[in-house]
């Protein structure tokens, strides 16, 4: 029970963070909000698994919550679909898929490694 409540209460921030940043960064003819929070959203996550893995200092209530409640709500891959599609145009819709793969498994991998560094 305490797990959900974590998730709960990490999801709620997590939707209300990735409306604010969606706001914030909306321009018309690209979606560069949910761009920022996938890619954001690929590096925190891998550097809080790599953070726990290193030290163990995570209790698995507050991994749960931030990494599935927090990071699973914030990231959005239906929304990524949606404007995928609504970019329209197939060369846009190419840039955009690619950025957003390629981007945010870079940042996974440079979260991993922040989160591996010693400090």
């Amino acid at each position: 029970m305490k797990q959900i409540c974590f998730v709960g209460v990490g999801g709620f921030i997590g939707t209300l963070l990735r409306f604010a940043v969606s706001r914030l960064l909306h321009q018309p003819g690209f979606p560069w909000g949910t761009l920022f929070v996938n890619w954001t959203g690929c590096f925190l996550l891998a550097w809080l698994l790599a953070v726990n893995t290193r030290t163990g200092r995570i209790s698995p209530e507050w991994q749960t919550g931030l990494g599935t409640g927090l990071l699973g709500s914030y990231t959005t891959f239906s929304a990524f679909s949606a404007e995928t599609i609504q970019l329209g145009n197939w060369k846009w819709q190419a840039v955009y898929v690619a950025v957003s793969v390629i981007g945010g498994i870079a940042l996974a991998v440079l979260g991993r490694t922040i989160g591996k560094e010693k400090r």
